[in-house]
């Protein structure tokens, strides 16, 4: 189930004594967290409603909550955030978990409880025993990936609450400054609803005024700069990062991925991928893999091979050298440019 049919289910007062919140997408399990709560009357919240950190907090103690009779209620409302015994890491910890006991309670869940176990992981080990009862059991939620489409009908019933629309060209660049991640995007929505309260539209001037390219987009600006042979527009945009006082080690290893995403994209779509299944394959958020097809699209495997590991070899020199790693950067611009207009000119 997704986040938007469980909300649906959940306003719809259909309940279940226990779910689980899967993925990494916060502002979903904010969302999710807030229309559980609500079930509870305001004024009941203090005694019914208890929220327990398994890496601080025996499991034990959220148990004895769940299984405790509400107080002048008709419900109790447990949230276990953090389960990592759920998953396959091997996480160090001096917290002793009754996972025996927490077996039993997933088998015959409290009736009158609905405990929520928020899990911020990729998947859960589906091999563990208390994984298996929980998958018959539970109504596990997914929140890891968000598509553009879903991201558009999020913001869009925000913005309709408040009568407002947004242009086609404005959504689009909010998605790229903000890497399409759905929290950061509801973050900037109120500014953006505010400078639109008179005229009730988005446009493209609000989002380019209010909102501030994240430095993955910057560097995404990057690379189309390095692919395209533009080393004066490469080098001033370097420069500036390195002036807002980003790292240019950080910097480096951003560029690095994007070439790497870029490559591995390229690979697998020639080999019949789809943008759906690129994802799912590489783990990286759709729009991220929306934009890498875009740019591969135009450039062929070698560039993007001599440039990351161009970037390879920069990074190598970054570390274990004195030199400026701004000059660093701007060799390695040369440096690809000259190779590739040789490599260019006998194929000519």
């Amino acid at each position: 189930m997704n986040a938007q049919q469980a909300l649906k289910t959940i306003r719809a007062g259909k309940i279940a004594p226990l779910y689980v919140i899967l993925g990494k997408v916060d502002y979903l399990a904010d969302q999710l967290r807030h229309q559980l709560i609500e079930l509870i009357p305001s004024e009941e919240r203090t005694m019914n409603v208890g929220r327990y950190d398994m890496e601080t907090t025996p499991v034990a103690v959220a148990l004895d909550d769940a299984m405790s009779a509400p107080f002048f209620g008709e419900r109790r409302l447990v949230f276990v955030n953090h389960p990592y015994f759920l998953t396959g890491e091997n996480k160090k910890s001096k917290v002793d978990h009754d996972l025996e006991s927490l077996q039993r309670y997933f088998e015959h869940p409290e009736p009158s409880t609905i405990l929520v176990l928020i899990a911020p992981y990729d998947k859960l080990d589906a091999r563990k025993k208390l994984v298996k009862t929980l998958k018959k059991q539970a109504t596990i939620i997914e929140i890891n990936q968000v598509s553009e489409r879903e991201t558009r009908q999020y913001v869009q019933t925000a913005l309709d609450a408040k009568q407002i629309s947004i242009d086609q060209d404005a959504f689009q660049e909010l998605m790229n400054r903000t890497d399409g991640q759905l929290g950061l995007i509801m973050g900037q929505l109120p500014k953006l609803m505010i400078y639109a309260a008179q005229t009730q539209r988005i446009e493209l001037a609000a989002v380019d005024a209010l909102v501030t390219k994240s430095l993955t987009q910057n560097v995404f600006d990057l690379v189309n700069h390095v692919l395209r042979y533009q080393t004066q527009a490469a080098v001033a945009l370097y420069h500036d990062l390195v002036a807002a006082q980003e790292a240019p080690l950080k910097i480096n290893a951003i560029l690095l991925g994007q070439f790497r995403l870029l490559l591995q994209v390229k690979i697998l779509a020639r080999a019949g991928y789809s943008q759906g299944s690129l994802a799912s394959t590489l783990k990286v958020h759709p729009y991220r893999v929306k934009l890498a097809m875009q740019v591969v699209r135009h450039f062929d495997q070698a560039a993007l091979r001599a440039a990351y590991l161009g970037l390879l070899k920069t990074e190598n020199q970054m570390k274990t050298t004195q030199r400026d790693p701004e000059l660093l950067f701007e060799l390695f611009m040369v440096q690809f440019v000259n190779e590739r207009r040789v490599v260019s000119g006998r194929r000519a």
